[in-house]
This record gives structure tokens, C-alpha cells and sequence, in this order.
């Protein structure tokens, strides 16, 4: 099967410079060990915690385990060992100066993150990688890519078998992550929860209207709701709350870091059916979300997200943050081919808001309509941008499709 470059590798190599331990998190079949394998195979060795018989070895005897496997080597899921961050821990202070020793690989930032935090907290280096983003995908199928979805191993089968592959990564994911990692009893209740999110994805998170739609409490709600989060299934954006004033809306809106898996979870299972029907909108926002926050990710960029809305239908439906470019970007993601003024006129409002009160005459605030249809002269200064060209100059894209033998 043909590789295709990743974005993070060139993040990676720097971090095993700087770092005795770079862990990588994502979800499953994001591709974290087809690329580490890939990239740093035959220096580092690989060894995955998915293999019961490795797991046995390394609890019954981690000493001997380590004496075998302590130098340039890639541990997979490191979830299901949770004591072996202790171990590295001491490997990594008996020699600060040894960098890149240790690759550690996750798909639940749950246990990664609390072992980190406990264990490795200045010796490790964190990146995530998530499905393909917009300049990874062959340009042939990027037109697939919002109803048929970014994981690496549909992309690379065009797609062929789309349908079954969600089915079956739902049911491993319930099973070998919700079920073992995380004690959930009733997945099937879970399994509706992820249904309905997708049907409201692009929407404020109405956690009390969810418990009431399932039957469960709302601390139930928002602890799988953090699940979803810590698995990287889904990714919430804050309401924004610098300079603006007092926020009228302060629940975040959810997001999908996947829309093949947004169209799979409400049945939809065509183009046509996308366009026409009621979630063509809300995919098409998620869609230009995800990939700015995969970008985001993919790059280790100190960009934050926001959205904003208020009472009298003020409302911004991403805020771009960016505090390394000084740079506030209002935009408003609109599914149609047509642009028109009307579309902006809150971005002018909230551009207008911000400039008065902005950090300094320095930050740069700017408004831009992402929308379908070819580019337009700008509405009084806010530029409207065909969707892919916005991806492309936010990416820095050169258009290539990534593809290695």
C-alpha cells in the first residue's frame, strides 16, 4: 500500500532533537504507527502494547523488559500499560542527555496525558496526529473527502469499502476503547449519544437536552462527552471571551474531527443526499473546521479557536486566534455558491467591536466568508473566499498529493 506524507513528520524530527521522550497522540487508524514505522524504522524498533504477550512481559517483568527494549525504541498504545511511565521516567533522569530515545504512541489522551503529567512532566514532547488533512489527500479524491472522510487507509483504497470500515471502526472503538478503557456499561446509550452529536454537529452542546433525549443524568452526558474528546472523535470550540464584552452564549459548540464519520453516523451515504439534505450546511462547516484544526494540530501552532453569537443574532461561526502572527480572524463558513453582503454583516459588526478595543494598534483583526462558489471583490474590506483556496493559503499548501513508493 502506497505511503503518503505526513505533515507531523517534519514536527516529529524536531521534537527528537529537543526531547528524550516524544509521545504522539490521535485516534485510532490515524495513521501514528504507519508513519513512525515508516519514518524511523530500521534506527528505532517497534513494540505494541496491542499484543497481549507484550503486555504480559512488561507487567511481569519490566526490568528485563526494558533491558531489552530501552534504546530507540517506539511503544505503541502505552494506554494499556499505564506503569511504564514510571519506568521511563527513571531511564530518561539516569541520562537527561540522551534525546529521541523513546517514541510513545496513544489513542486516549486520558491515560497519556495523566501519565505524562505524573511521570514525564519536562522530558516528553507532545504532538498529535489526526486523519489526513486537506493537503495530504491525492487532489484526485479530496471531492470525496467531506462525505467519505480522511482516514488514511480509506484514502488509500479511493475509498473502496467505505461504509463497512466505519461500521466496523465504531464497533472497535466501543468495545476495545469505551468498554476497557473507560468501564462504560451501557453502550448502547453511548452509541446513541454519538449518534445525535453527529446530527447536531456544528451546534451549540446542549448537554441537559441530550440527557433528556437518552434518559441519562447530565454529569453522564459530560463524562462521555469527555470521552469522545480524549479519543479524539470529537473537539469542542469555546465561545469567545476577550474584548467583546459580556458573552451572551457561553455553551461551546462540537465539532467532528471527521465528517465521513458524521455522514456514516446519520445515514448519509451519497453526494446528492448530502447537498440536498438538512445536515448540508452544519457538514460543511464541520468540514472547514476540522480542517483548521487539524492543521492547527499538525503544525504544533499556538492558534486557539472560538465562535461567538449573541442575542440579537450577532455571530462569528470560527474566531482564528492566532498569538505568534498577533491576528484576530472573524469567519463566517456558508455552504452556498453565491456571496452576498448580507452574509458578512456581522463579521463588520464584530471587526468593528474588536478594532476598538484590540491588544494593541499592532494586532491585526480581518474578516473573511468562506463559501463555496468562486471568489468575489471583497465586501468593504472582508474577503470571500472559495472554501479550498482558504484551506490551501491557511495550510501554505503547494498542492502535491504527498505520495511516496
Amino acid at each position: 500500500m502506497d505511503y503518503y506524507k505526513r505533515i507531523l513528520e517534519s514536527g516529529l524530527k524536531r521534537y527528537l532533537r529537543q526531547f528524550p521522550a516524544v509521545s504522539i497522540m490521535g485516534p485510532r487508524q490515524s495513521g501514528k504507527s504507519t508513519m513512525l514505522r515508516k519514518v524511523l524504522t530500521p534506527e528505532y524498533r517497534y513494540i505494541t502494547f496491542d499484543d497481549p504477550l507484550v503486555v504480559e512481559y512488561f507487567l511481569s517483568d519490566p526490568r528485563a523488559f526494558l533491558a531489552e527494549y530501552g534504546e530507540r525504541v517506539i511503544f505503541d498504545e502505552v494506554q494499556r500499560v499505564p506503569a511504564l511511565f514510571n519506568h521511563l521516567k527513571v531511564l530518561i533522569d539516569n541520562d537527561r542527555d540522551k534525546y529521541g530515545n523513546f517514541v510513545l504512541t496513544g489513542s486516549s489522551q486520558f491515560s497519556m496525558v495523566k501519565g505524562i503529567t505524573e511521570s514525564l512532566a519536562g522530558r516528553i514532547g507532545s504532538l498529535s496526529l489526526l486523519p489526513f488533512q486537506y493537503s495530504e489527500i491525492p487532489a484526485g479524491l479530496r471531492d470525496a473527502q467531506m462525505l467519505l472522510g480522511s482516514y488514511p487507509e480509506n484514502v488509500a483504497r479511493g475509498f473502496g469499502g467505505v461504509r463497512d470500515w466505519y461500521s466496523a471502526y465504531i464497533g472497535n472503538y466501543l468495545e476495545r476503547d469505551v468498554r476497557s478503557l473507560f468501564n462504560i456499561g451501557n453502550l448502547r446509550d453511548f452509541q446513541r449519544l454519538l449518534s445525535l452529536l453527529a446530527s447536531q454537529t456544528a451546534q451549540e452542546l446542549n448537554m441537559s437536552r441530550l440527557a433528556g433525549d437518552i434518559g441519562v443524568t447530565v454529569k453522564t452526558i459530560g463524562a462521555w462527552i469527555s470521552i469522545l474528546e480524549a479519543s479524539f472523535i470529537i473537539f469542542l470550540v469555546p465561545p469567545y471571551h476577550r474584548n467583546l464584552g459580556k458573552r451572551v452564549v457561553k455553551r461551546p459548540k462540537l465539532y467532528f474531527y471527521d465528517t465521513g464519520l458524521v455522514c456514516h453516523l446519520t445515514g448519509v451515504r451519497t453526494a446528492e443526499l448530502l447537498e440536498k439534505g438538512p445536515l448540508a450546511g452544519p457538514v460543511f462547516e464541520n468540514y472547514v473546521a476540522a480542517e483548521l484544526k487539524k492543521a492547527v494540530l499538525h503544525g504544533a501552532q499556538d492558534i486557539t479557536f472560538y465562535y461567538y453569537r449573541n442575542n440579537s443574532g450577532t455571530e462569528a461561526d470560527l474566531i482564528i486566534d492566532d498569538l505568534a502572527a498577533g491576528s484576530t480572524v472573524f469567519v463566517e463558513i456558508k455552504c452556498s455558491s453565491t456571496a452576498r453582503p448580507g452574509m458578512v454583516e456581522g463579521l463588520r459588526k464584530l471587526i468593528a467591536l474588536e478594532r476598538e478595543s484590540s491588544r494593541s494598534a499592532a494586532w491585526n483583526v480581518s474578516g473573511v466568508l468562506v463559501f463555496r462558489g468562486d471568489e468575489t471583490p471583497d465586501f468593504g474590506g472582508i474577503r470571500a473566499v472559495n472554501y479550498r483556496r482558504f484551506l490551501e493559503e491557511f495550510l501554505d499548501t503547494e498542492g502535491h498529493d504527498g505520495r511516496m513508493s
